[in-house]
């Protein structure tokens, strides 16, 4: 059994949100990596795919999903499945929006356009 404490190392801040690494390989972890985003209302992630399926549990607030050209809506309490491999993007609603991520460990993202994958830093 490990304890993951929270540490300053491990919160991520990009344009789109602010990542907390919960748990990853880099903490001890061997199969899954879990992290916590937290979205400022109406902001947006880049557009890309995760070669890795996702669960996105909304804890507060909502998100408008895009995936695979189909978008819908996630409100508090709502976990919502992404497929690996597909392209989506993630909007926070009205509201400051706190979600959140598990995957197994590996997963890396690419972007239309690029096919370099790009690792996930709160994954690793």
């Amino acid at each position: 059994m490990k304890i993951v404490r929270p540490t300053e190392d491990r919160l991520i801040t990009t344009a789109a949100a602010v990542t907390t690494a919960l748990a990853a390989p880099s903490q001890g972890s061997t199969e899954l990596c879990n992290w916590r985003v937290r979205m400022e209302p109406g902001t947006a992630g880049p557009l890309h795919a995760i070669d890795r399926e996702q669960l996105w549990t909304v804890l507060a607030g909502s998100l408008t999903i895009t995936c695979d050209g189909a978008t819908d809506q996630a409100a508090a309490g709502e976990t919502v499945i992404l497929p690996a491999g597909v392209q989506r993007q993630i909007t926070a609603g009205d509201e400051p929006a706190d979600i959140l991520v598990c995957m197994a460990v590996g997963g890396m993202a690419s972007v239309p356009g690029d096919s370099s994958p790009v690792p996930l830093p709160w994954a690793r």
